[in-house]
């Protein structure tokens, strides 16, 4: 093992075996090479001028201007992407924050050169577009993206207005950077005296661990000396997210969009009733996750149940240790319904250096997928050997692999992904496994401490994010009547939104009001609404596939959905979910979900 939980001390990057590091050296084998591709996209993002005012000349003209934005853009995003992670591996290094923040640079710089594109773009009268479209054969894989650059027209604004904003942008995305910093570069949050009675440094990465520890003093010590980070510096916190979402509403305003809302949900073409039937029928659901909080209560023991309380696993397993390459073979057998194919890629991604596995000094905390169209999908982890990170790493696995197949099958115009559907990948590769491990249980403990851990999944993916996403809409339509998110009001009201969706059993301690100064989501407004929507979806494919696995021979709910992995971003979100069988343009998924999230109250009830 690199890095068991006994080790107190957190280790030095160059302390970390290489097997348990990415290898992203494979994207640049010197930085020499990196200085060559930035030199390149800076010389080709000038260059790129020579398109202006002549798209719209003959159909071959267009296409090559497409397919040069495509290149520039290939090669930018590999550039970005690797010195953010190489910035990510340890955040203090001067060399990496430099070339992250030169790359901020050049897609300023970059965007504010193909700003005419978009304007340009629309002033060709639609006949004549849809001419040169179907005059050509190489425009139809373009098809679907300018067809949809014709929906966005009433929100493009003229050549030098776009090519104002695309230069201030690189000032405008700062709130999101500063906070960046703020929390995982300076922030300290102390010592606190663990299990066995040693002082232990608590760290972005090992806070939710002792948060789940069964010592209710190491839980009380963690949630206090963390919140006291955030209480030190809270007025600069919220100075810095009001001109967050200041800059989210003064945008949406400019480019003539109802609200932020709605400009945020626009990209996707989805309607805002999606994200509010989201927040009223998770609102209708949470007599059961006061239910659940009731529950809990009693299964502790506890005479007040508080916040500090209420990450705790309801049930003790002798040996909640996963290492590492355990939580690998688990996944494996989890996910065997998607298939050998799916496994044996996934296998090999292991072997191609896609995980950097534990954490180290100045590192990024969390975990994501991320990666280029010319890269490995890679992931970064901060694995510490619980049950709950083998499922973090499924999740980010399932970006990963996605990710894979989309690339595979798709152009680059195509090869991204919307949050909306992303999360759903990732999602699904969790709900297999967990129910995997549910049907799988040995004893009735285990089983109880799996339907604890799923409740746990629903209770922070889909309550707790709607709850977010609710708090984001009340910070913005404040915004948008001129109202100033002061720390006193940005705390009263998260404070009083607290209350309401964990109920009257569980004490509102002073320290949770100050939780929204520490959710970095909040700094890419109405993003985190799409992990509890993912989640609702998830849940529905899963049960499909689950169900077409047990009929035997061809799992064709399997085969639909590796359709859906494949297809990226060739139509709207809502539509590629059509594909794997699931209409969340409907509140049935989010209702299905939390009658399952009931069910399962109901089941751990009976357990006990």
């Amino acid at each position: 093992m690199c890095q068991e939980n006994n080790n107190k001390k957190l280790k030095k990057r160059n302390e970390i075996p290489n097997e348990y590091k990415w290898d992203i050296d494979k994207m640049f084998a010197s930085k020499d090479d990196w200085e060559d591709d930035f030199k390149a996209v800076t010389k080709a993002a000038q260059e790129y001028a020579t398109f202006e005012g002549r798209l719209g000349e003959s159909s071959d003209t267009l296409l090559n201007a497409l397919k040069q934005r495509d290149n520039i853009w290939q090669k930018l995003e590999k550039v970005y992407v690797y010195s953010r992670m190489k910035k990510d591996e340890d955040n203090r290094i001067s060399e990496y924050q430099a070339m992250n923040d030169r790359c901020n640079g050049l897609i300023a710089k970059t965007a504010a050169s193909m700003s005419f594109f978009a304007p340009e773009l629309l002033q060709i009268p639609e006949d004549t577009l849809m001419s040169l479209i179907d005059g050509n054969e190489g425009l139809e894989v373009y098809r679907f993206a300018l067809l949809d650059s014709l929906r966005q027209k009433e929100h493009v604004l003229t050549q030098p207005e776009e090519n104002i904003l695309a230069v201030m942008s690189e000032v405008t995305s700062s709130t999101n950077d500063i906070f960046s910093m703020l929390n995982n570069a300076d922030m300290k949050f102390g010592e606190i005296i663990d299990e066995d009675g040693d002082k232990v440094e608590l760290t972005q990465g090992n806070y939710i661990t002792f948060m789940e520890s069964h010592d209710r003093n190491v839980r009380k010590q963690a949630f206090e000396h963390k919140y006291k980070a955030y209480i030190d510096l809270i007025n600069t916190i919220a100075t810095n997210y009001n001109y967050n979402t200041k800059t989210d509403v003064v945008n949406s305003r400019i480019r003539k969009y109802p609200s932020a809302l709605e400009a945020a949900l626009f990209g996707d073409n989805i309607e805002k009733k999606v994200y509010t039937n989201l927040i009223d029928t998770v609102r209708d659901a949470l007599p059961s996750l006061h239910k659940y909080m009731s529950l809990r209560k009693k299964i502790l023991g506890l005479n007040e149940l508080h916040m500090y309380d209420v990450y705790v696993p309801l049930v003790e397993l002798e040996n909640n240790h996963i290492d590492y390459a355990q939580a690998i073979e688990m996944i494996k057998e989890g996910l065997n319904p998607l298939g050998n194919e799916y496994i044996t890629r996934m296998t090999e991604g292991f072997a191609q250096g896609w995980v950097d596995v534990y954490e180290n000094e100045g590192k990024t905390s969390g975990a994501y997928s991320f990666g280029s169209y010319d890269s490995y999908p890679y992931i970064l982890m901060n694995y510490n050997n619980r049950l709950k990170d083998a499922f973090t790493l499924a999740h980010e696995l399932g970006h990963s692999m996605h990710s894979s197949y989309t690339r595979e099958s798709q152009p680059f115009a195509y090869g991204d992904h919307s949050i909306f559907t992303a999360e759903v990948a990732s999602t699904v590769n969790e709900s297999l496994l967990m129910k995997h491990l549910i049907k799988n249980a040995k004893d009735k403990n285990t089983k109880k401490y799996l339907i604890n851990l799923h409740l746990e999944a629903f209770r922070t993916t889909l309550f707790r994010q709607t709850m977010f996403a609710e708090f984001e809409l009340m910070t913005h339509e404040a915004a948008e009547t001129g109202e100033v998110l002061t720390a006193e009001w940005l705390c009263e009201k998260y404070g009083e939104l607290n209350s309401r969706y964990f109920g009257p059993d569980v004490i509102n301690d002073e320290e949770i009001k100050y939780e929204w100064a520490r959710i970095p989501h909040f700094y890419r407004a109405f993003y985190v609404y799409k992990y509890a929507t993912g989640y609702s979806a998830a849940e529905a494919i899963s049960d499909l596939i689950i169900n077409g696995e047990n009929e035997g021979g061809q799992n064709n709910a399997r085969d639909l959905y590796k359709k859906f992995l494949a297809s990226g971003s060739s139509d709207y979100p809502i539509n590629l979910l059509k594909l794997a069988g699931v209409d969340m343009a409907s509140k049935e998924p989010i209702a299905q979900a939390m009658k399952s999230f009931s069910n399962l109250v109901d089941e751990l009830e009976k357990l006990i």
